[in-house]
Order: C-alpha cells, then structure tokens, then sequence
C-alpha cells in the first residue's frame, strides 16, 4: 500500500510508516480529516525505497514510524535515515514500547514516543509539533542559504576584508596587513555591508558564523 495526493513539493507531508494496514487506514483518515497531507508505506523497506527517490520530498514534512515491523524495524529504518542524512523529525508510535528502545530513538534524534493505542489529539499534537519544528529548521536553513549566496557575491578583496573584520581587526590594522589605505578599506567595508544586507558590525558577524557553522 503507498497512498498519495498530487501534493505541491513545498507541502509538508507526514510519512506514516507501519505494518498494521488498519492503522494506516484509521491515521491517514484522521489526518486528511484535518487538512494534513500524508503519504501510508505498508513497511520500512518500502519507505526507504521512496526516500532514495528523486522525487521524495527530503525537507518538508515529518515521519511516524512503527516500532515492531518485519525485516526491518523502526530503529533500524531509523539508522539508515540517519546515514543518508535525512532531517525529518521522526515520531515514533508502537504497542510494545519499553524504556531501553525508548532511550535508544531519543538518542538518535526521535522526538516523540508514542505507545499504542494513543488518543487522536495526542498523536495530532505530536505531529503538528513535529511539523513546526521542520518548518523552524527550514526557515533558518534559507536564512543561511541566502547568507552563503551573499558571501559568494563578494569580490576577492572584499572577502578578505570581511574574514579580517570578523576575526575582530580594526580598519588600521586591516589597512596595515592588506598594503592599503584606511580609507580603501573603510570603502571595502561599506560594500561589504551593503552586499551581506546587514547594518552593524554585531550582525554582520553573526550571520558570517551561523553561515560557516554549517559547513
């Protein structure tokens, strides 16, 4: 089984992944009762064969994952998400949960863990959490993804001026380093400014190291 809508690529999507069809039935009706689109995978296998498609959308939207499953279990789907880089936050849901998988998941990222049978609002509210925090992530992975373009728009000098400035060097001493005048550098350090959209010092230093950290 793998239900799906015509869904727009920037619609987050719930991935319900479990080997119970009638709870795929029951968690794909309660979610499409509430406007949440989702996609239902019969195994872990079968997800993961989606997620290496091109098509999968990889940024966008949440996992509810089964714990107990043939073959491959939710932990295990869980670590091989994990190695292909996969930033979806992972809910887990299960009728056997005990303390040490529980422990297990969170360590590697899960944020929730449901036991069955859950009430509806709880798991609504587990997903929608989870959907928020995607939806922070991406906001500031853009955020950093402008910065970089920003960064890759300055000239050479330019970014020399602006890795000396972020190391903590005053104009004088930038001039004195680089053979230029103090009134070349304070032109260079303008154009800088101005290019990174940014309109202290404090900012531009900041949006420079959110930038680099993921890197």
């Amino acid at each position: 089984m793998n239900r799906t809508t015509q869904l727009e690529s920037s619609s987050p999507i719930v991935h319900v992944v479990d080997d119970d069809e009638a709870v795929l039935d029951s968690v794909s009706m309660l979610l499409d009762s509430i406007g949440l689109s989702n996609i239902c995978y019969k195994n872990a296998q079968v997800f993961l064969d989606a997620y290496v498609e091109e098509s999968f959308n990889k940024h966008n939207g949440c996992i509810m994952l089964d714990i107990r499953m043939p073959l491959i279990s939710g932990i295990e789907c869980q670590h091989r998400l994990e190695t292909l880089g996969c930033c979806l936050p992972i809910i887990f849901v299960t009728g056997h949960g005990d303390v040490p998988t529980a422990v297990e998941a969170m360590k590697h990222g899960a944020m929730e863990f449901i036991q069955k049978p859950f009430r509806e609002q709880q798991l609504i509210d587990a997903l929608q959490k989870a959907l928020q925090v995607n939806f922070n992530d991406q906001q500031k992975l853009k955020k950093i993804q402008q910065t970089q373009a920003k960064l890759a728009s300055l000239t050479n000098r330019e970014t020399q001026i602006l890795e000396a400035i972020v190391s903590g060097k005053a104009n004088k001493v930038i001039a004195i380093d680089l053979h230029l005048s103090q009134r070349t550098v304070e032109i260079h350090r303008a154009h800088v400014m101005d290019k990174m959209e940014v309109k202290s010092l404090a900012e531009l230093v900041k949006v420079v190291i959110d930038a680099s950290a993921t890197n």
